[in-house]
């Protein structure tokens, strides 16, 4: 890339190309943002505006077929945006785009099921305790969930920040079908610590996440018991006392968390916050009165020392 232009720039570059322009020219913009250091979200996102706009999976795929060291460089994305009004560094709105710039997470675009740029990037993702995301989890004392369960590991995840570092990558299904309905993003560092990134947890823009949750545990191990969790670290610190675990990702969805055929027990470890408190009353009084046995345990992700000795003594 030219020494003046950033990746920055090259997003901003691209807004002023036509994507409904010509399959080749199509091919040539990506390959030039591929070599700017744009990413494929960059380039669903940027391709999805397009009237002749085909699917996600043939952004993805073409987007894997380009070498980014090729004969088409980050020069070419400059020129032709330069060649449509692009003057670096200015707020102009582009003159080509028929709709407003759609963010790095897609979300102009509205999923009911896991979309396939999110499971292209959870089939990438490795095993959760490979790299930095094993030695993120046993810096924080967390059990580690099966290598079949809903968290995985990414080694180089671009955040839309910018930042592309080590994060967690956590598969949500819907809570009643199973069907995957969205991704969960966490930034990490191999000393326990989020990466410096703003903010450093993310849900995949334009999916939903009512009615989802995370089964760290998969259904094989659910028998007669389950313990649930909002966040997925308190979850994972929930281990220590209670499995399987799944994580209902924030309070709304604990409230919601219906009562499901076969499970006799459950634990709910409630955050320690009003907000946590409440929605794990809502829940322990549905499954209360579904005649289900209920045990409600406060949680703190960021004490394990607390929840270990709470969740042994209430076993």
């Amino acid at each position: 890339m030219s020494e003046q232009f950033t990746t920055a720039h090259a997003l901003d570059a691209l807004q002023f190309i036509d994507p409904g322009c010509t399959r080749n020219e199509w091919v040539k913009v990506l390959a030039a943002g591929k070599a700017a250091g744009l990413d494929v979200a960059d380039a669903l996102a940027w391709s999805s505006t397009a009237s002749n706009f085909k699917n996600e999976r043939d952004v993805i795929s073409a987007w894997r077929s380009i070498n980014a060291d090729g004969p088409v460089q980050a020069g070419t994305l400059f020129h032709m945006a330069l060649a449509n009004g692009w003057k670096p560094d200015t707020k102009q709105a582009a003159p080509i785009r028929k709709a407003a710039p759609v963010a790095l997470t897609t979300q102009a675009v509205k999923h009911e099921t896991l979309s396939d740029f999110g499971l292209a990037l959870w089939d990438d993702s490795l095993l959760s305790s490979a790299g930095v995301g094993g030695q993120y989890q046993r810096a924080r004392h967390y059990v580690t969930p099966p290598e079949d369960g809903a968290l995985r590991f990414h080694p180089a995840l671009k955040h839309p920040s910018g930042y592309v570092g080590p994060a967690l990558v956590a598969l949500i299904t819907d809570v009643m079908t199973g069907e995957a309905i969205s991704l969960h993003r966490t930034w990490i560092k191999a000393d326990g610590t989020k990466a410096d990134v703003d903010p450093p947890r993310m849900l995949l823009g334009g999916h939903r996440k009512a009615g989802g949750v995370i089964r760290l545990w998969p259904d094989d191990y659910v028998s007669h018991g389950l313990a649930i969790a909002e966040g997925i670290e308190t979850a994972l610190s929930l281990a220590h006392g209670y499995q399987p675990v799944w994580s209902c990702i924030d309070a709304g969805n604990l409230a919601a968390f219906p009562v499901l055929a076969g499970i006799e027990s459950l634990v709910i470890g409630a955050d320690n916050d009003p907000a946590g408190q409440r929605a794990a009353r809502t829940c322990a009084t549905r499954w209360a009165d579904a005649d289900r046995e209920v045990l409600v345990t406060r949680q703190s992700a960021n004490d394990l020392n607390d929840v270990v000795k709470e969740a042994a003594h209430e076993c």
